[in-house]
């Protein structure tokens, strides 16, 4: 096995700008009942411990503290209350209401909701979150404002704000938005010249095609990206972009707006083969991920997993963040995690 030069955040950074690295990166997407079941395996007590042993390269997620008002039991700062629900080998949180349902206009949301402030946070312990963490690449704030816009107006109501409430749709994404850039923004501040990217965000992908229209992607999701995107670029950092599903229709429009990075790159989706994104994006994005979360990791043999490493790894090449296609969930067996990162290790050096 060739030898390690590289640190993981000088790994990152060499994909992201378009030059060699010693081997590709490796990233860990996981839900939290999978995280401990690999601590068991291998006996150890943290999950850096275990992205040493794996040779992960992990970013580290910083953020401010949240210092504002008491939150209710259950509900997060924008008044949403969530619920539990159990799957038999784990479990996720739903939103159970949905604050600004039953309002029809701006106005009335005005004069009976109020909007959470980014003074709630205090950032002055975020230079802290790094100590001993200096060799690894930042992760440094989250937006993806319509996954909350839909929690808050309601999954149907969202929608059809969408078509034909554009008043309102404008309205609650520009503060949406506003909050995410402030918070970036802060971040920035607190660690000048650190953060190595932004989750810049928007699930619009199903299945076999977009959940929304190009034209309200463009119209209510894309010029406000750019402008957090602008703001990261200028500071010297990089756009993930996420979003799940077929979504090759769009690509270009997500290149335009200035993302960066690609995640996750659903390839079994319709429009999502691998060579083709390659061919056609692979001088313009970064892909991340890509590695089958649907039936590849959870359903094949730890043979099929090494198998589609190996092919990711040839097919994309050097701009190319090696990881699960989502988070790993509990109905994954061990040996599948184990032979995906194993590979991973061995295919990352695998590059020209």
């Amino acid at each position: 096995m060739p030898k390690e030069t590289m640190t993981p955040k000088e790994r990152w950074m060499a994909v992201l700008k378009r030059q060699k690295p010693d081997r590709l990166p490796v990233d860990y997407w996981a839900t939290e009942e999978v995280t401990k079941m690999m601590l068991k395996h291998y006996g150890l007590s943290s999950d850096r411990e275990m992205f040493k042993k794996l040779h992960i390269d992990r970013p580290v997620d910083v953020g401010g503290k949240y210092i504002g008002p008491a939150i209710p039991k259950d509900h997060d700062v924008f008044g949403i209350k969530y619920r539990s629900v159990d799957y038999g080998s784990g479990s996720y949180i739903e939103g159970a209401s949905a604050p600004l349902s039953a309002f029809e206009t701006v106005e009335e949301i005005e004069k009976n909701y109020k909007w959470p402030s980014s003074d709630w946070y205090d950032y002055s312990n975020v230079p802290s979150q790094l100590k001993g963490y200096e060799d690894y690449p930042v992760a440094g704030g989250y937006c993806e404002p319509f996954l909350l816009y839909k929690q808050l107006r309601g999954e149907e109501q969202a929608f059809i704000d969408l078509a034909i409430n554009p008043e309102i749709c404008n309205y609650i994404l520009d503060k949406l938005y506003g909050l995410a850039f402030e918070n970036i923004k802060r971040i920035y501040e607190a660690i000048p010249g650190k953060v190595t990217y932004s989750y810049i965000a928007e699930d619009v992908g199903g299945q076999e095609d977009l959940m929304y229209s190009p034209e309200h992607i463009r119209q209510y999701f894309l010029p406000r990206m750019k402008k957090v995107i602008d703001y990261v670029h200028q500071a010297g950092a990089y756009s993930f972009h996420h979003t799940d599903g077929a979504v090759r229709k769009i690509i270009p429009d997500l290149i335009k707006t200035g993302h960066d990075i690609l995640n996750p790159i659903q390839w079994r989706c319709k429009g999502m083969e691998r060579e083709g994104l390659a061919k056609d994006f692979g001088d313009k994005l970064i892909f991340h991920s890509a590695v089958d979360n649907q039936k590849t990791i959870p359903f094949g043999t730890p043979e099929d997993v090494k198998k589609e490493v190996a092919e990711n790894v040839k097919i994309f090449g050097r701009g190319y963040i090696i990881g699960p296609c989502h988070n790993l969930q509990p109905v994954t067996p061990v040996a599948n995690i184990v032979a995906l990162y194993e590979a991973a290790h061995e295919q990352a050096f695998n590059i020209k």
